[in-house]
């Protein structure tokens, strides 16, 4: 996902374009080994139990799509994990286990064949959407057809599986968010799907079989509980991208959707209307830029049967930080950083903080989002001193990296409290593939190195006059700006423009579009896999995807690249780590910092928490008496 504006950057859970996946050969799901954190224990005897189990918390910015089609922005998915299931789930320690599916497919217990070609899943044949719908075989193949047709963010997720290019195909381009509806596209996607399962043989239905993945079939029938999925080719990271919450593996309710294909996911969740998913919460309540309610569906069929009654939403304005911190400190609120917005709590606010008795009820978390600065390597239209791989070019390019101290940063700019030094490669510390700390080349700090590389690849200081970094505006991106050019400044007595741009939008269209000399760049991940970074962000598939800030395309990146993702990880990670190689000895990035989350949660809010990936559901969650 890639990272726009800082937290806001949590907002982005954003494809770049994302380009279609090269398929692996390993049948080895990954999961993640990172830890989390929690309030403490979400176990608590109902004596103990407050008797208002509603739980209040602020949102600092209104929901830009529930439709797990079309979502791309981890403000949103926070809240949809809640209010829909996929077939597996990740849980606390982001291992994949069931939700609407019976067991995680193996090749050991039958779920995967022998050639990893075949996925036979069973369904829970107690699994009900919040309206009292049963789901059954048609609803996952109802879901994931209409998410490929409808070509979202995350609709690759689904690309290994036999007939995805063809659905797309099918369904035509959607229509630029700028020139067009998306009304007419998805209501053509909506009649032709309705036919082919929850409007089969009613009057007027057709089915446009065409939209229909041939991978994707229900051997028992429609409304049987079994689902086959076939590969076009063996993937190693699917099941894992399948897992994802809040995006295109998420199972939806046709007989709401097709009464309004593109609104639906705005209204409370009724009979055949609005917000309707199999989660533990649903749709109450939803005043754009006011306030949201979700409340507990009644005897639902999941586990653990979720405590709370209620979770109350105010959206607020980001300007609104200190008086929304100063409400929690009178109890009005039990959380503050849940959806999406671990990142919002400011230095001063955390110090002040610290030095409080509510100093216990302050979280830290490392999350797994990693900022960098891109050069300018593969577009020569853009020009700069880095283009090409001229030892001129790479020179200048470790001279900028060299100047810049790193763990200065983080401790000047993020106060060691809101950032981390990225010293473990471009993977964020807990993941894998992240080297270990220290084990970059290019966050070492050397400014006599610098200098001297300076002098020897542009002596009369002509190739790096004039030179701008860009950055889109907000959080911490101006306060590092500002750091960077000072180091370059002091170290190599370079002068270096500022470009903020106000516009994240714009600033990620033209990164993205190699329009900058350079630039901030960053990646938050989606599945526990280096798969997941760097046939996202380098090489010709990045390029061709328009995705690759850099430009950066080697021939012996993308051959390792390949091989990688034809092997189960434990064969995968040296080659993986190569690839971080390659990009470290092509000083193809400065590794800036790794992101870290802050929550404020009342001690008597229990089994409330994070890991590196999301926050914990709100099944887990109860309010004590206090």
């Amino acid at each position: 996902m890639t990272l726009g504006t800082p937290h806001l950057a949590g907002a982005a859970r954003g494809r770049r374009g994302r380009w279609q996946p090269m398929l692996a050969v390993s049948l080895l799901a990954v999961v993640a080994a990172a830890c989390g954190s929690t309030s403490s224990s979400s176990s608590s005897s109902s004596s103990s139990l407050a008797s208002s189990q509603v739980l209040k918390f602020p949102a600092f910015q209104n929901p830009g799509t529930w439709d797990p089609g079309e979502a791309d922005a981890e403000v949103d998915t926070e809240f949809m994990q809640n209010v829909f299931d996929n077939l597996w789930r990740f849980d606390d320690n982001l291992n994949i286990v069931p939700d609407i599916a019976t067991a995680v497919p193996t090749a050991s217990n039958g779920g995967i064949s022998s050639d990893g070609l075949t996925y036979t899943v069973h369904l829970n044949q107690n699994a009900t959407f919040s309206n009292g719908d049963k789901v059954t075989a048609e609803d996952v193949l109802y879901s994931w057809d209409r998410a490929v047709a409808l070509q979202g963010p995350y609709s690759s997720n689904l690309s290994a599986i036999a007939g995805y290019a063809a659905v797309q195909s099918a369904a035509g381009s959607p229509p630029a968010s700028t020139t067009g509806s998306p009304l007419n596209f998805q209501q053509s996607i909506e009649n032709g799907l309705w036919g082919c399962f929850r409007g089969k043989g009613t009057a007027g239905a057709t089915c446009n079989s065409s939209l229909e993945m041939s991978g994707l079939t229900a051997p028992d029938g429609l409304t049987g509980y079994t689902v086959q999925i076939t590969l076009a080719s063996a993937c190693g990271w699917c099941l894992a991208a399948w897992t994802l919450e809040g995006t295109t593996g998420a199972i939806v309710d046709e007989n709401v959707i097709h009464n309004d294909p593109v609104n639906w996911w705005t209204k409370p969740s009724s009979k055949t209307d609005g917000m309707v998913g199999t989660g533990a919460f649903y749709l109450a309540s939803f005043i754009p830029k006011q306030s949201m309610v979700f409340k507990a569906v009644k005897d639902w069929w999941g586990s653990p049967k979720p405590t709370l009654t209620e979770v109350d939403v105010d959206i607020k304005d980001p300007s609104a930080l200190a008086t929304t911190v100063a409400a929690w400190k009178q109890g009005s609120y039990g959380i503050i950083g849940y959806g999406g917005d671990s990142g919002n709590l400011d230095y001063p606010t955390i110090e002040t903080i610290k030095s409080s008795p509510y100093a216990k009820d302050l979280l830290t978390q490392p999350k797994g989002r990693t900022t960098w600065l891109s050069f300018n390597i593969g577009y020569p239209k853009t020009g700069g001193p880095f283009v090409g791989e001229s030892a001129a070019a790479v020179g200048l390019r470790k001279a900028f990296d060299l100047a810049v101290d790193k763990t200065g940063l983080a401790s000047t700019v993020c106060h060691d409290l809101l950032c981390t030094a990225a010293t473990g490669g471009l993977i964020t510390k807990g993941l894998i593939g992240n080297l270990g700390d220290g084990q970059d080349p290019l966050a070492a700090y050397n400014p006599t190195e610098a200098k001297q590389l300076l002098k020897e690849y542009d002596p009369t200081g002509a190739l790096t006059a004039n030179l701008t970094y860009s950055y889109n505006t907000g959080g911490l991106n101006d306060p590092v700006a500002e750091y960077l050019q000072n180091e370059w400044q002091t170290n190599l007595g370079v002068h270096v423009n500022l470009n903020p741009v106000g516009d994240a939008s714009q600033f990620i269209s033209n990164r993205l579009g190699g329009q900058y000399v350079m630039s901030r760049d960053g990646w938050q991940f989606d599945y526990n896999n280096p798969q997941d970074w760097y046939a996202n962000l380098w090489g010709s598939f990045a390029t061709a995807a328009g995705a690759n800030t850099s430009g950066f395309d080697d021939p012996t990146y993308d051959s390792i690249l390949s091989q990688a993702d034809a092997e189960p990880i434990s064969q995968a990670l040296p080659l993986y780590n190569q690839l971080a190689t390659i990009l470290q000895q092509d000083v193809a990035y400065i590794p800036l910092y790794y992101s870290v989350g802050n929550f404020l949660i009342q001690p008597w809010v229990k089994g409330a928490g994070s890991n590196t990936g999301f926050d914990y559901y709100w099944d887990q969650i109860s309010i004590l008496s206090h």
